[in-house]
């Protein structure tokens, strides 16, 4: 059964059942095409996910045959002139993406976030997957950074992320060339972590968020997710060790801690009672971030 009532999306499904939130790009007849709409009702599905104690793993996938084939081009040559579509801005303030708001928005979720790579991904389609946790693949999706060919540049904060899934080599020669690659090249280089028929792409992800749901401690998965992320970017380890030290003090003496030791000792599945919601420790703000100029 559902485990509650879903917000009203029209670009996207949401639906959560057994802890599992499934988020599904819903505009299959024109491949799940990214619009501003489709941007602001992602932040919004991120924000129930991390709003709901009932979701302990997200999926994010697409409808029809495709995951996301980039940003809607209904507009033309003036998709992505910006002032001409949304007015004039001042000189020396810049428009904020719209993949990289999403991208942001997940990089800050508390809660684990998988994609299921139905389709092709390409552009947004793809960039938006990158601050995503786990990324599993159809045998028949496929992947394209395709910006250059488009006269663009990249975008949805992947300048960030890509060098640091795939390494630089490898980002540099697909933001170079711009090309369309298989699933078995994003297997390859590391882009996903493992390749399904179609038909079992689904499963895969949901066996993947049920051993996460079933097993571990919302906010150990939560403080765990950030400290990862967020230091991924840190200038020395020390800067992890200092956070890594409050992080595990504060777990240490914890209701979880005694709850998943002696769950260990006794043999048995530990029922976790601390929340995201109101359980997250106070000594860093995990839903921040800076302020943008």
């Amino acid at each position: 059964m559902p485990d509650a009532s879903p917000p009203n999306f029209e670009t996207l499904q949401y639906a959560v059942e057994d802890g599992i939130a499934t988020l599904t790009l819903n505009r299959p007849d024109r491949l799940n095409a990214f619009t501003p709409q489709m941007m602001h009702e992602l932040i919004a599905a991120f924000d129930a996910t991390d709003a709901d104690d009932a979701v302990r793993a997200v999926i994010v996938t697409g409808a029809g045959r495709a995951f996301c084939a980039g940003a809607d081009l209904a507009a033309g040559g003036s998709t992505f002139d910006f002032e001409k579509r949304y007015g004039a801005t001042p000189a020396n303030t810049a428009h904020r993406d719209g993949g990289g708001r999403v991208s942001l928005r997940i990089f800050r979720s508390l809660k684990p976030v998988i994609s299921a790579v139905n389709g092709a991904a390409v552009g947004v389609g793809v960039t938006m997957q990158l601050p995503m946790d786990i990324r599993l693949a159809s045998t028949e999706a496929k992947f394209g950074f395709v910006f250059a060919r488009r006269g663009i540049t990249p975008e949805a904060a992947s300048s960030w992320f890509l060098s640091r899934v795939v390494g630089i080599s490898t980002a540099l020669e697909w933001c170079y060339t711009g090309r369309v690659f298989s699933a078995q090249e994003a297997l390859e280089r590391g882009l996903v972590r493992s390749l399904h028929a179609p038909e079992d792409l689904l499963p895969a992800a949901r066996a993947l968020a049920r051993e996460i749901a079933d097993n571990a401690a919302p906010v150990s998965v939560a403080i765990s997710r950030q400290l990862i992320w967020r230091m991924a970017g840190a200038s020395h380890p020390m800067e992890a060790h200092k956070l890594d030290s409050r992080a595990i003090q504060s777990r240490g003496r914890s209701a979880d801690v005694k709850e998943g030791v002696d769950a260990f000792l006794e043999k048995r599945q530990a029922a976790f009672p601390e929340r995201v919601s109101h359980d997250m420790p106070d000594f860093f703000d995990w839903t921040g971030e800076p302020p943008f100029a």
